[in-house]
């Protein structure tokens, strides 16, 4: 799907900052140092694999820019998304723990990556600043994965696949990719039925019904919602699971 110029056009000039600096207060020199780690990035293709699960990558891969996402496989060739990445998430910080990657991560557009060595983020974890900010992103994302266990397991589809439109919407803003309500969505709806539990039919049908309503609408990979407020009732969206108010620092 064609990419929005609009919407590129708001790219912050450093995605992980902004979203570590909408809860935090980043030290100058901290904030230098997480703009070192974009300056050198790949350019990865689109539906190309950055790990494969039993991997052991020696980097950690950091989005720059474009979506990439988490998924498992099962033995019939089935695919679970377990998660989204945007530009500013980290796509496998654990890595430095466990070692061995127990999943997949596949861009979904074309992506830039940095590929951060593990002795340059142990050295960035060093710093408590730098250390609450990473702990709370690794927070966050086990959040965003329990929430994504009850769409699947407890909403119908219609709330569901706009409760994943809206958390989208709310991260994206966070990280200055949102104007006027419209944001990039270069997802496919087999993507979108992968992280659902959904087949791509029932998808269609609920985007279908979402236009109806005057939710939203979708054209050339841009996605606009027209009444935030209604869509976030009619699908029972509460953005506390991010934790993207600013806390006082104590």
């Amino acid at each position: 799907m064609a990419t929005a110029s609009s919407a590129r056009e708001l790219e912050p000039l450093n995605p992980l900052i902004a979203k570590l600096e909408s809860v935090v207060s980043l030290a100058e020199e901290d904030r230098r140092a997480l703009a070192a780690l974009g300056e050198v990035a790949r350019d990865i293709p689109a539906r190309r694999n950055l790990i494969r699960e039993g991997d052991r990558p020696d980097h950690v891969h950091l989005m720059i820019e474009g979506w990439a996402a988490r998924y498992k496989l099962l033995p019939d060739g089935a695919r679970q998304i377990t998660a989204f990445l945007l530009p500013g998430d980290f796509c496998d910080l654990h890595v430095t723990i466990l070692g061995e990657m127990d999943h997949g991560i596949v861009t979904l557009s074309r992506a830039k990556v940095a590929f951060i060595a593990r002795a340059t983020l142990d050295s960035l974890a060093g710093r408590p600043g730098l250390a609450r900010a990473f702990w709370w992103a690794t927070l966050v994302d086990e959040a965003v994965l329990r929430a994504w266990i009850v769409n699947i397991g407890r909403r119908e589809a219609f709330a569901a696949v706009g409760h994943l439109i809206c958390e989208l919407y709310v991260r994206m803003r966070t990280i200055g990719l949102v104007a006027d309500h419209r944001f990039d969505l270069p997802l496919t709806q087999e993507e979108i039925a992968d992280a659902l539990g959904l087949t791509p039919v029932h998808v269609n049908r609920v985007l279908k019904r979402l236009r109806a309503d005057d939710l939203i609408s979708f054209r050339h990979g841009l996605l606009t919602i027209h009444d935030y407020g209604r869509l976030e009732r009619a699908s029972g969206f509460n953005p506390n699971y991010l934790h993207i108010e600013r806390r006082a620092e104590g």
